[in-house]
């Protein structure tokens, strides 16, 4: 390993626990505006639709701070890096939690959102400070940290939001997140015997803006019309952005994201199938939790308060959990390429039973439990594909990538489902009609379907595919030796695909 764990026993025990708290942190504050929406338009007297900017400047910002942080993570300054995030996410929530105004909580939220690139890290830290029998297992649970968080976070919101105020939730966002903080500071281990590496400072620009377009452009699209000259014009720009921003990673000579990493199947698939099953993911949960407050004058609906909204999730964050010491025992039985398409199958399995049975709440639990396990066995099996199959010094970076494009897909889901329902309303309505949610829901099954094959037909053993399995990797033959030397440290023993052993 490149980076050992320093310091007393206690502090190496405590690390793992930590890395998952920040996690869970990070997921719980991320998900705060999400429920609270319709409150905050009502306590700050502004629309809905301004309103939904607390949820989505978070998402802007993440999606900026995320792939610098993990590049500069990468390098001697992971420590504080990670303390600086945490810290902006502690003030980001005490001014969240003032009474200042909606100016003042969006600033808030913006701030919060940086807390977004911090898992990514997370799963470095654990990657490079860790033995590789105590490193797989933690990569595969902090994946999943950011799934089952948002379960945790929507009834805890709703809960304190009821009793106390929209603000406290905010408030209580910044109690947690201080509490993380500080033990970030005490079990954190150094990274100063890393090369430093000058940051992309072009290339962290040019998708930053390119990824907040379309993020606007997801957001806005309801408001500003599908087809608007304003929505087309930000959506082409963002695109020639990110056109831009690709040819300039493939040549600069210390790229922001390695591209060229993608090229390897086992990396394209985790990072195709996560942006789909991003979608996937958040479609059903904005379908959830809008069809269980639904009124029972609209003919379907549950009429449910926030809190109970919000624990219909818990099963989902709780499979999600369970799912990731299932998955080791999974990949040990068959192989990381079976466990992938299994997990899509079993989130199709739980879009498709929302489709044909939501008349009652017991079934909406029963669905989000089946949704729990289908993704957190997808999310959990990803970082071990791309921490095997990336270079040490680019773990924070490729996986950092990775979360970018779950948190586009998360975005994409939940305006599509938006988009959906909002062309199943009547005209003079504000209520779309049943048939839209199973509508909304058959494109989740699509998605599903596609993230499905993606994971079947991409990988391919001649190419290189690593098996994260029993402890053994399979490389190509052609394999540099140090490359195959740092393999064989994170997972066992390492063996030639064209040796036949």
């Amino acid at each position: 390993m490149e980076t050992a764990l320093k310091g007393s026993s206690w502090r190496q025990r405590a690390l793992v626990p930590v890395l998952v708290y920040l996690g869970m942190v990070v997921a719980v504050i991320s998900s705060l505006g999400a429920p609270l929406v319709p409150t905050i338009a009502t306590v700050d007297h502004v629309s809905l639709s301004d309103a939904q900017w607390s949820l989505t400047i978070a998402l802007l910002v993440g999606a900026v701070a995320t792939p610098a942080m993990g590049r500069l993570g990468d390098g001697p300054h992971r420590r504080p890096v990670v303390l600086g995030a945490t810290a902006v996410v502690v003030t980001g929530s005490v001014l969240a939690a003032l009474p200042l105004g909606f100016g003042c909580l969006v600033a808030g939220r913006a701030m919060q959102g940086v807390g977004l690139g911090l898992t990514s890290l997370a799963i470095a830290t654990a990657r490079d400070a860790l033995p590789a029998e105590r490193s797989r297992p933690a990569v595969a649970l902090l994946s999943i940290t950011t799934v089952a968080g948002v379960g945790l976070g929507y009834p805890l919101t709703g809960l304190i939001a009821e009793s106390f105020g929209v603000h406290a939730a905010f408030g209580f966002g910044a109690v947690i997140s201080a509490i993380a903080l500080l033990a970030v500071a005490l079990v954190l281990p150094s990274t100063a015997d890393r090369p430093a590496r000058p940051l992309d400072a072009l290339g962290a620009l040019l998708l930053g803006v390119a990824l907040a377009g379309l993020l606007l452009v997801l957001s806005e699209g309801g408001d500003w019309g599908w087809t608007s000259p304003r929505l087309l014009g930000v959506a082409a720009g963002s695109l020639v952005l990110l056109v831009w921003w690709t040819v300039h990673e493939l040549r600069t000579a210390h790229p922001l994201v390695d591209l060229r990493l993608v090229r390897h199947r086992v990396v394209l698939t985790a990072d195709v199938s996560g942006l789909i099953a991003g979608v996937g993911m958040y479609l059903l949960l904005s379908l959830v939790t809008r069809f269980v407050q639904t009124p029972t004058t609209a003919g379907y609906g549950f009429g449910a308060s926030v809190v109970v909204s919000g624990l219909v999730l818990l099963p989902f964050s709780v499979a999600s959990v369970v799912s990731s010491k299932v998955v080791p025992l999974l990949i040990r039985l068959t192989s990381s390429r079976v466990v992938l398409p299994l997990g899509c199958a079993v989130s199709l399995l739980s879009v498709a039973g929302f489709a044909v049975a939501r008349g009652s709440l017991w079934e909406l639990f029963v669905v989000m439990g089946i949704a729990g396990l289908g993704v957190g066995c997808t999310f959990a099996v990803m970082p071990g594909l791309i921490v095997s199959s990336v270079p040490a010094r680019e773990t924070g970076s490729a996986i950092s990538f990775n979360q970018v494009l779950r948190l586009i897909g998360y975005s994409m889901g939940s305006a599509l489902s938006a988009a959906v329902l909002q062309a199943h309303t009547a005209p003079g309505q504000v209520l779309p009609s049943n048939g839209g949610y199973r509508t909304a829901a058959l494109f989740g099954c699509a998605a599903w379907v596609v993230a499905a094959v993606v994971t079947v037909v991409l990988p391919s053993r001649s190419a290189g595919t690593v098996e994260v399995a029993s402890g053994t990797v399979r490389l190509p033959a052609q394999a540099g030796g140090t490359e195959r030397e740092r393999m064989a440290e994170l997972n066992g023993p390492v063996r030639d695909a064209g040796s036949g052993g």
